[in-house]
């Protein structure tokens, strides 16, 4: 199994959720609705997972 990691190719923002998604093996929409719909602390939950994810390397 692979590491939690950015996504280098499903990006909006940062790439969180379409890492997420590709790590978990569902949709990124999915995903993408659950942070808009998380009551309360979804910005600082989205925050933090974008400065402690590690980088997906860079595909052609």
């Amino acid at each position: 199994m692979t590491n939690l990691k950015k996504s280098s190719t499903d990006k909006s923002i940062a790439g969180v959720c379409g890492g997420i998604a590709e790590y978990y093996g569902i949709s990124s929409l999915a995903v993408r609705l659950i942070f808009l719909l998380l009551p309360g602390a979804n910005i600082l939950i989205y925050l933090i997972l974008v400065n402690t994810m590690s980088d997906s390397p860079p595909s052609l």
